[in-house]
């Protein structure tokens, strides 16, 4: 029998991170905007099963959520391990547009006419690489293939570097239906912004967040990143001051994966000028404080927004949902990827293009969809991603709620997991009983490790192919 614990206090209230203690539980782990990760998705799996999926979701009358993937970038930061092209030539982008024009047809084919998209992203690589020409006929194309929603709610959103775009870029956006920008800043240090190859004048993001303020966009988000070379807690604590002055409706504080094995540009940053474990670290708590203090909510992992924001409101209200654009209020929706690389989560399946533009190029070309891998969730699979996401999302676990929706006694399902979780409460992580499991203000830092006391398919040897977890 477990044994009762208070609920513990406001996520929201300021309160001082121990660095000592984070550094116990580094390691590396998934993300989880997935599970299974997509580590676990097989080739065994293809475009059969994915039309399959299409086909079912029809009787779910859910809404759409499309990710548009553009892989294309003038420039290569260093730091990045994303999906893209180097090229300054937009003409190359359309042959790539054009596929993307088919391939709308090829899903679209096998999917009700009546189903609305509710949520768009666009991401890369560099969206705004594309001219404002070839964003209207992509939205174009968009609009002729699926019903966009034209609601207040809807969530368009789209993923801008500031050195490839300006105040029109961001009117044509807007009238184009996007409500929603992301602009990546990564850190305002001219030091660290040199050796990431991606020198950006504090002038060219605030002069496009002003914009997009007067503009009256729903919702603002900044992606930093810490753990890059030359960093120090003081040289951060300027950029998220600087940042702080923006208002920017939401933050991500990413931390740097140097993965210099995977992603080949990462091998011209130099690890002896990245910061040690106990910077890392130190930089990680001033953040969490900081951002705090100027009225931000911690939502989870590297996600802060305002009490007013979208994001929070869903917290609070229970409503909040995890997919592979990370905290979102959309996720009840199926998934369409499109582009190279992109993954769909249709009904109970996760289905990833072909990550290799010829291959992708050459499916589109005979008339198939470019899945190249994926899976198909089992029953377990299904409870363990309702857990894993309610805990990252709430952090909280309602015991009772968890029985009576998938008929399973929780303390006996998961008296293993039981046994993991004894340390993180010991350590005032967490505190639960027979009915709920709830998350300290210290444990929303190492949500992923909680998470990962829920996941079977997650071998010791799998975990050095996922980022730090701090």
């Amino acid at each position: 029998m477990l044994s009762p614990a208070p609920r513990p206090g406001r996520f929201d209230a300021p309160f001082s991170p121990d660095a000592t203690l984070l550094e116990r539980y580094d390691g590396a782990g998934p993300r989880y905007t997935s599970y299974p990760p997509a580590t676990a998705f097989t080739d065994h799996f293809g475009a059969d099963q994915l039309t399959q999926a299409l086909a079912r979701s029809n009787a779910t009358a859910r809404a759409l959520s499309l990710y548009v993937h553009i892989p294309f970038c003038r420039r290569i930061c260093f730091y990045c391990g994303c999906n893209r092209i180097a090229t300054r030539q937009t003409a190359m982008a359309e042959p790539y547009l054009n596929r993307l024009s088919r391939e709308m047809s090829l899903m679209a084919r096998h999917l009700d006419e009546g189903r609305t998209v509710e949520q768009l992203h666009w991401g890369g690589g560099t969206p705004t690489f594309l001219d404002l020409d070839q964003m209207s006929r992509l939205m174009d194309q968009l609009g002729e293939h699926f019903t966009l929603s034209d609601h207040p709610d809807r969530d368009f959103a789209i993923e801008i570097d500031p050195r490839e775009a300006n105040v029109y870029t961001l009117r044509h956006l807007q009238s184009l239906g996007f409500n929603r920008l992301s602009l990546g800043v990564q850190d305002l240090d001219g030091r660290v912004q040199k050796a990431i190859n991606r020198v950006q004048p504090r002038e060219l993001s605030e002069n496009l967040i002003d914009e997009a303020h007067r503009l009256g966009f729903r919702s603002l988000n900044l992606d930093l990143i810490y753990g890059l070379p030359h960093q120090s807690v003081a040289s951060f604590a300027d950029t998220l001051d600087q940042v702080i002055d923006m208002a920017p409706a939401r933050l991500s504080v990413f931390n740097y994966a140097h993965l210099p094995e995977r992603f080949l540009p990462q091998r011209r940053i130099n690890a002896s000028d990245l910061p040690d474990t106990a910077t890392r670290l130190a930089i990680q708590c001033m953040t969490v404080e900081k951002l705090t203090q100027a009225g931000y909510i911690h939502i989870g992992m590297d996600h802060f927004a305002k009490p007013e924001d979208s994001l929070a409101v869903a917290q609070r209200d229970g409503a909040l949902q995890r997919n592979f654009q990370g905290y979102t209020t959309h996720a009840h929706c199926d998934l369409v990827g499109l582009g190279v690389s992109a993954i769909s989560q249709i009904d109970d399946v996760y289905a990833q293009n072909a990550a290799q533009l010829e291959t992708w190029q050459d499916a589109i070309d005979h008339g198939q969809p470019a899945t190249a891998r994926g899976v198909r969730l089992s029953a377990d699979d299904r409870l363990r991603r309702h857990v894993i996401h309610r805990l990252m999302c709430d952090m909280h676990l309602d015991f009772d709620a968890l029985e009576a929706a998938f008929g399973i006694n929780a303390s006996y399902y998961f008296a293993d997991v039981f046994e993991r979780l004894a340390t993180f409460r010991r350590d005032g992580l967490i505190e639960y009983d027979k009915h709920s499991l709830m998350v300290t203000p210290m444990g929303r830092l190492l949500i992923r490790q909680l998470a990962m006391t829920f996941d079977t398919r997650l071998p010791a040897e799998r975990r050095r192919q996922f980022s730090r977890l701090l």
